[in-house]
């Protein structure tokens, strides 16, 4: 039987920590688990932190008084100090000079603070709440405000077409935290290498991968609900966006340049779904800017992955076909990308089309110098390395960027 790679193990790091400390200090560290004495001793071989081990075999489950018995046996009653998250190390604390606990839920932290006061706490579970809606990625929800630009460039402000719009949002949210949580079980074992992702609920072991493999259907059901309620266009540009994601998810995100345009799409097929929605056209205009600005943040995002990789050294991303020396290559094209996304927007202030719809289009002109200073303040951020792991996020989260689209505003009202 082929046995997990034991570097993909979601490891508690404050247990490790505390190995490493008590080395350092000349205790020596052994491994007692109920685990399988082969995944046992892969686990060991891997880490390299145990002078010796203690597992279960075929004829023996080291768990509960057995393991309280052996250690006992090893070591003497107060003779060791003992690592536990569970009840049944209840009776190996019994027997402990230390309790140390990991990740207690209610009832086994009311049981630990009843019979060992002295005990310490490593770590605390994470709450159950938090960790699901950190799964879903509910803060990329943002991320589907594309969908109302196409009803503010046309002046659409009904409470229809904004409560349809709603709708939409909240469909294209579900059906995206379907996609993360699905990307995020396909992902495990890169994630738990990766120095960031490995904090991830699924790659850190917060939540069962079995509740990822329900959720995932039963927030793409209520996206698809929720998007037939709008229309049936929405739907299918919906059920195309699931698509293109979900193939995003296995195979296109593994190859570079085709990644940041499917990423590219993702972004604008949102564009789409807020047209069909309000319906309203897209003009060929505002489909330019946006497939030129769009570009820019997925290349901005790639850029911002392999700055991370050079500064700790590394050679490449897992799971992803760039290397970290293609760094300076990609923030070029994401530079060009984006001040091409100005042009546009110059070429439209200067345009029959805009002149149409402002009644002081030569004011849109100062848009284009916010747009020239967002572009480089996000080209600067990336290269000095602060930038958020998606660009859209920062943007609504940095003082600057919200500045710059306040701004932006601004110049839209008083162009009108």
């Amino acid at each position: 039987m082929a046995l997990p790679d034991p570097a993909i193990y979601p490891y508690n790091q404050a247990v490790l920590a505390l190995i490493r400390e008590a080395r350092s200090g000349g205790v020596k560290v052994y491994l007692a688990t109920a685990a399988n004495e082969r995944i046992a001793c892969d686990v060991q071989d891997h880490l390299g932190l145990f002078d010796g081990l203690f597992s279960s075999t075929q004829d023996r489950n080291l768990s509960g008084t057995a393991k309280a018995d052996l250690l006992v046996q090893q070591f003497g009653t107060n003779g060791f100090d003992y690592i536990g998250n569970h009840v049944d190390d209840l009776p190996v604390w019994d027997h402990a000079r230390q309790v140390y606990v990991v990740d207690p839920d209610r009832q086994l932290r009311r049981r630990v603070k009843q019979r060992y006061p002295g005990h310490t706490v490593l770590s605390e579970r994470i709450n159950t709440l938090t960790a699901y809606v950190k799964a879903a990625r509910v803060y990329q929800w943002v991320k589907n405000i594309l969908i109302f630009l196409p009803a503010l460039a046309g002046h659409l402000f009904s409470a229809s077409t904004w409560s349809t719009l709603l709708l939409g949002f909240a469909a294209f949210s579900f059906c995206a935290s379907s996609v993360y949580l699905l990307n995020d079980l396909l992902d495990l074992r890169s994630d738990r290498l990766s120095h960031s992702k490995r904090f991830r609920p699924f790659a850190a072991g917060a939540i069962p991968l079995s509740h990822g493999f329900l959720l995932a259907p039963v927030l793409l059901a209520l996206s698809l609900g929720l998007g037939s309620a709008v229309s049936v266009d929405f739907l299918l540009v919906l059920v195309g966006y699931y698509a293109l994601t979900f193939t995003y998810s296995i195979f296109l995100k593994r190859m570079a340049m085709l990644d940041v345009v499917a990423l590219c799409c993702l972004y604008g097929i949102r564009l789409i779904a807020g047209s069909v929605a309000a319906s309203v056209p897209l003009s060929h205009w505002f489909a330019a800017f946006a497939m030129f600005l769009f570009f820019f943040l997925a290349l901005i995002k790639r850029a911002t992955e392999l700055a991370v990789l050079k500064k700790a050294g590394s050679a490449g991303v897992s799971g992803r076909g760039y290397r970290a020396d293609d760094l300076g290559i990609i923030a070029s094209m994401a530079a060009g990308s984006g001040f091409v996304s100005v042009l546009v927007l110059a070429l439209y202030v200067s345009s029959i089309e805009g002149s149409m719809l402002y009644g002081h289009p030569e004011r849109l002109w100062a848009a284009c110098l916010v747009m020239i200073y967002w572009v480089g303040h996000l080209l600067l951020t990336t290269h000095r390395g602060d930038m958020h792991e998606d660009p859209v996020v920062f943007a609504v989260t940095d003082g600057k960027s919200l500045a710059c689209g306040l701004a932006m505003a601004l110049i839209v009202w008083f162009s009108l």
